[in-house]
């Protein structure tokens, strides 16, 4: 196997990985925060401005590593 081969497999699966973090992250980032607010309704517009900052660098993280799919796909011969 070169490394153009092992490179195709390597990207989509990448992205799997990714995504799937992804997922796992904000899953339990926006429960917990729902959970919090539950507990005191009074601080839920700090809890919520928190959780929407985090949801953005978790999204952000999830997004580099579609772009490096992008870049790295050129490197493919």
């Amino acid at each position: 196997m070169d490394a153009g081969t092992a490179l195709g497999f390597a990207l989509p699966a990448g992205l799997g990985i990714a995504a799937l973090g992804s997922a796992i992250g904000l899953g339990r980032a926006v429960g917990s925060a729902m959970e919090a607010m539950g507990r005191q309704p009074e601080a839920a517009d700090k809890i919520q401005a928190a959780m929407i900052i985090g949801a953005a660098f978790i999204e952000a993280l999830t997004i580099y590593a579609f772009v490096s799919i992008f870049i790295l796909s050129g490197k493919i011969t």
